[in-house]
């Protein structure tokens, strides 16, 4: 079981970015801060909120001993901070100035590496914080990046779709091409694995990465420096932003424009717009980022290392609890009763509890029946009935033709705009994507040539009909 511990709710942004230490939580965030935690109650520590980039934070991350945090921003630099003083220590830019997306340290804290939009990455050696290299990897922007157990290479993923597999050196190891259609949005390494073939023992990597397909793959890199694709999961439904493996490598998270988060036995693959992802090394926690600018930290019970087991996927961002993923046909009478509660009918509850109603009984639950349950109050059973009317008409959001979703949140459009890329979206959506200082398009992430948004009367009239048809 996965159950929420504490939301934390500081950013005025959306969060783009969770990381862990052995005892510190830190998040970033478009609203150009890092808010770091202590785990031992996840109060904020007195030198948070971190402010020093000028533009919005893409990326954080702790060093293996806890000592540090770092951060990358468009601004073009990356921070170094004394994690639990909030003390700069440096400010490392790249050559061209150009918007860092992404920023890696080594396991050993040797080597910073950082991704950046024109296609490069810079490579700077982090004890003496100077640079050593920064080439071409791409002739997309780099989203992700990340270092091997030894530190002696290094893989990248861009907005093309290509995994590159780089030594430390940046010469190119491995390339496999179009491994996420329409991009990559996150890579994550497990535990190195010793297996012992015939003509001896060798070492192999599992190495995770996920993007705008969908899609979360798992992948063995073995020596030498071959790539083999093991799982490819698709338990989501949009997106995946955003993927973290636990500290002993078995399990393997995922976050999703679908406002889903997954999480997976990583050998077996059984299985809030969530934005960011993260594993506590140390504690049985999950942090999960949202564009509700919101950090939600979960504490994964016993039943979750359970090899071969699906293990759970839940929710975060929408105004119901986790039985909201659920059609309501499917709702238990438990199920029933929580929504009764989070929509003030809480009288209700008692009367429900003893005709057993459930979520296919909801359903067809109309003022007649209503009367017949017992409630005698005209102007409850009128507030209840609309109450269902509203919940089946949310839902229906999940029947409906792909083209009146929206690309972003993946639910039924009510102010259905058209953006400079030529896609439809939720006018909120968008609006927030872009407040994000995030100027490239959704669908494929491309510069936006403009911000301006024009109203699909169009499209917003076929929902209407849609919605008025069922």
């Amino acid at each position: 079981m996965v159950s929420l511990t504490v939301t934390l709710q500081q950013h005025t942004d959306e969060v783009s970015c969770c990381a862990f230490s052995p005892s510190l939580l830190a998040s970033s965030s478009g609203d150009k801060t890092l808010r770091v935690y202590d785990t031992a109650d996840f109060s904020e520590l007195p030198c948070s909120p971190l402010s020093g980039h000028g533009y919005g934070v893409h990326c954080c991350c702790f060093s293996s001993c806890g000592s540090y945090l770092l951060s990358c921003s468009t601004d073009g630099s990356v921070i170094v901070w004394g994690s639990r003083t909030g003390e700069v220590s440096a400010v490392l830019q790249h050559p061209g100035r150009s918007p860092l997306r992404v920023c890696a340290l080594a396991p050993d804290s040797s080597l910073l590496l950082a991704g950046a939009c024109d296609g490069t990455v810079a490579l700077w050696d982090f004890s003496c914080k100077t640079l050593r290299r920064c080439s071409e990897v791409s002739e997309a922007s780099v989203l992700a990046c990340c270092f091997s157990p030894c530190g002696q290479m290094f893989v990248t993923g861009c907005t093309r779709g290509d995994l590159k597999l780089w030594d430390t050196d940046i010469s190119l190891l491995h390339a496999e091409k179009d491994a996420h259609d329409m991009g990559v949005t996150c890579f994550c390494k497990g535990e190195c694995v010793c297996v012992c073939p015939a003509d001896g023992c060798c070492v192999e990597l599992r190495l995770a990465s996920c993007g705008q397909d969908s899609q979360l793959k798992i992948w063995i890199v073995s020596q030498p420096c071959v790539l083999k694709l093991l799982h490819t999961l698709t338990s989501q439904s949009a997106p995946v932003l955003s993927c973290a493996f636990s500290s002993d490598g078995e399990l393997v998270v995922s976050g999703s424009v679908d406002k889903s988060v997954a999480v997976y036995d990583a050998v077996s693959k059984n299985t809030l717009y969530v934005t960011a992802v993260a594993l506590s090394p140390t504690m049985p926690w999950i942090a999960t980022g949202s564009m509700d600018r919101s950090v939600n930290v979960w504490r994964i019970g016993d039943g979750v290392s359970a090899p071969g087991k699906y293990l759970e996927a839940f929710l975060v961002g929408r105004k119901l609890p986790g039985h909201s993923r659920l059609l309501l046909a499917d709702w238990s009478e438990e199920d029933v009763q929580t929504w009764l509660c989070k929509e003030g009918l809480q009288e209700l509850v008692s009367i429900f509890k003893a005709n057993n109603i459930d979520g296919a009984e909801l359903s067809r639950l109309n003022k007649e029946t209503a009367a017949e349950l017992g409630i005698e109050s005209v102007g409850l059973r009128g507030r209840l009935t609309r109450k269902v009317e509203s919940l089946k008409a949310e839902q229906s959001g999940s029947e409906a033709p792909d083209e009146f979703l929206c690309p972003i949140t993946r639910e039924l459009m009510r102010d259905p705009v058209i953006a400079a890329d030529g896609y439809s979206y939720e006018r909120d959506s968008i609006e927030s994507w872009i407040r994000g200082k995030n100027k490239t398009s959704p669908m494929t992430n491309l510069p936006l040539q403009t911000t301006l948004l024009t109203p699909n009367r169009s499209l917003k009239s076929a929902i209407e009909r849609w919605k008025s048809s069922q």
